[in-house]
């Protein structure tokens, strides 16, 4: 066996990524919450740098550029999407319904912490589909996909995989992001909430 070889695979096992360093994952926290309050299109590294107690020389060599700590920017805020998502799948021993589901996730959404994070998905979202080669490139096609498979996961299986059934959940994906992104533009957490609420009800009309 090549050298090359032999620095694949230790004791017949792939070798595995080292876990990110204590300090790595501090800052990138500490990253975070900057980018919750300030977004990332315009991110600089000096200023970020001062505010989380860094340097840019720092962040550069634990991220390895500007467009990978956006990358891991982008992946924290997604990580905090699928945890919920993973909390609505393994605390149902069946599916819970479409309905239940929108109000779940309308609930954590339009909660007033959630704002940064929302303008935070906005903000990927958007770039993924202007600069698809960007840190961003998959952003916008990824969210769909994570929100689509819960729904999926939480409709009866008997209407799962029919076109009806596709066609639903698209609905109520989209109804759920126009819905958010008004809250948004316009803060009225009470108009958004009884529209949301109106799907519901025809949801469980359905049901």
């Amino acid at each position: 066996m090549s050298d090359a070889a032999s620095t694949d695979f230790t004791d017949g096992e792939p070798d595995r990524p080292a876990p990110p360093s204590p300090r790595k994952t501090e800052l990138l926290e500490r990253a975070y919450r900057y980018a919750l309050e300030h977004g990332i299109a315009g991110i600089s590294l000096r200023p970020l740098a001062a505010a989380i107690d860094s340097s840019p020389r720092v962040l550069l060599f634990l991220f390895g550029s500007k467009e990978e700590l956006v990358r891991a920017l982008l992946a924290r805020a997604r990580a905090e999407e699928l945890a919920l998502l993973e909390r609505l799948r393994a605390g149902a021993r069946q599916p819970l319904g479409l309905a239940v589901v929108v109000e779940h996730l309308w609930e954590w959404l339009a909660a007033e912490q959630r704002c940064g994070l929302l303008k935070l998905w906005v903000e990927g979202y958007a770039r993924s589909l202007i600069e698809p080669d960007g840190p961003w490139a998959g952003f916008a096609v990824d969210t769909v996909e994570d929100w689509l498979d819960v729904l999926a996961a939480h409709q009866p299986p008997a209407e799962r995989d029919t076109e009806e059934g596709r066609a639903m959940r698209t609905e109520v994906l989209a109804l759920l992001r126009g819905t958010l992104l008004d809250l948004l533009a316009t803060g009225d957490r009470e108009r958004t909430t009884a529209a949301v609420r109106m799907r519901v009800r025809s949801l469980r009309a359905r049901e």
